[in-house]
């Protein structure tokens, strides 16, 4: 595993941090800064707003800067950002600053993950994605934990500075390790044959399946809590301990996800993934009329559909390299953006569901989402095998 493929999983989980920590915090920024939780919760939400519009923008635009330039400009907003972040006194100016970090973050996710899959040994994209993915679930089982204790013992502030702090570190590592003959600008299509290549079937509608899936996943992550609650009568402890084991597995199916990717292809990969999604939902649908439930038994459904959801990571990424070739970076831009839009999608439509319909119908309309991902990769697959059968493909190369 070379030392700048670490340093791509380093940036990950750096960038993704930044977007998770706030949320362990946001109780002390919103006493200090005078505003109500829910305000100070908009930072998240403007966060992930913000990567989903820049980052296919960014793509394009930012296509034949090269990679070290790239990434340096971007850190070094993101640290200035955060920096500032720590010592404003207004509500306002953070939001701007958030605003500010994630457009940085959204010019440098989609091509930390093309600059792996472009320089991944034959046979191995999937794998070296997935390292680069660990980054993603490291942040939620380790660099938001440790974020939020920075800032209960030192104060929310702290925690701003210390995503500084590993900004620079993330950089001097990218910047000591990435090859120097990176420094020249690879030929990159024109504008107009980026959009006719990201417009194909094949790639459209798998993007497409990849908000339907998110937006099912974390539906169901974000509401898990008042499910358990209802069917099991879980405790707090408990309840953690669900997240924790679903977390864990998210890590472990990562990596298997990568290395299903490279032996099976990434269509296959994601039939299985997807296929074990709806049948995890189905069963948690089926059990809401067995209520209650030892807490066991729902354990290693959440367990499983938890690690699945993650184990799709690299093969939606894989995939969508394959098929774009040279404008992959800006491919995998917008999968950025339909990623960030279906955790978005997630919450509002799980709220609604718990609100209106209550929490037995989260797992239905969870799996309903994920039967539509399924139809809409099958398509895309179809679209793809008539592309290649014709003798044209979709990247035009």
């Amino acid at each position: 595993m070379p030392a700048w493929l670490l340093a791509l999983l380093a940036a990950a989980f750096v960038l993704y941090t930044d977007d998770y920590v706030i949320a362990g915090v946001l109780p002390e920024i919103a006493h200090d800064l005078g505003v109500t939780e829910a305000q100070a919760g908009q930072l998240v939400t403007i966060f992930s707003l913000t990567v989903a519009v820049v980052a296919p923008i960014a793509g394009v635009a930012l296509a034949k800067v090269p990679r070290r330039r790239l990434f340096t400009a971007a850190f070094l907003v993101f640290v200035a950002a955060n920096l500032v972040a720590a010592a404003t006194p207004s509500f306002g100016l953070l939001m701007a600053l958030r605003i500010a970090a994630a457009t940085a973050a959204a010019a440098t996710t989609p091509a930390v993950f093309a600059y792996a899959a472009e320089r991944a040994p034959q046979n191995h994209i999937g794998r070296y994605v997935a390292v680069v993915a660990l980054g993603v679930t490291g942040s939620i089982a380790a660099g938001v934990p440790v974020g939020t204790w920075i800032g209960g013992h030192f104060g929310w502030r702290a925690t701003f500075v210390s995503m500084a702090v590993a900004g620079v570190a993330a950089l001097a590592f990218l910047l000591s390790t990435l090859p120097r003959e990176d420094g020249r600008a690879s030929e990159v299509p024109g504008i107009r044959e980026q959009l006719r290549t990201l417009a194909a079937v094949p790639v459209s509608l798998g993007l497409l399946a990849n908000c339907a899936l998110m937006t099912g996943s974390m539906m169901m992550l974000t509401y898990m809590a008042p499910y358990l609650a209802a069917v099991t009568e879980a405790s707090v402890n408990q309840r953690a301990l669900a997240f924790s084991l679903s977390g864990f597995a998210g890590i472990v199916c990562i990596w298997l996800g990568g290395k299903a990717t490279d032996r099976w292809g990434p269509d296959r990969t994601l039939v299985i993934g997807i296929g074990t999604f709806i049948a995890s939902m189905a069963l948690l649908s089926v059990l809401w009329f067995a209520r209650p439930l030892a807490l066991s038994l729902l354990l290693v459904v959440g367990t499983v559909w938890g690690g699945m959801a993650f184990w799709n990571s690299p093969a939606i990424q894989a995939r969508l390299y394959l098929l774009a070739g040279p404008v992959a970076a800006q491919a995998l831009a917008l999968n950025t953006s339909a990623t960030y839009l279906g955790v978005a999608l997630g919450g509002a439509i799980g709220g609604m569901t718990l609100a209106s319909l209550g929490a037995g119908f989260l797992p239905v309309v969870a799996g309903a989402l994920g039967v539509s991902a399924l139809v809409l990769l099958g398509l895309a697959i179809a679209a793809s095998k008539k592309t290649r059968s014709g003798g044209a493909v979709v990247a035009g190369h």
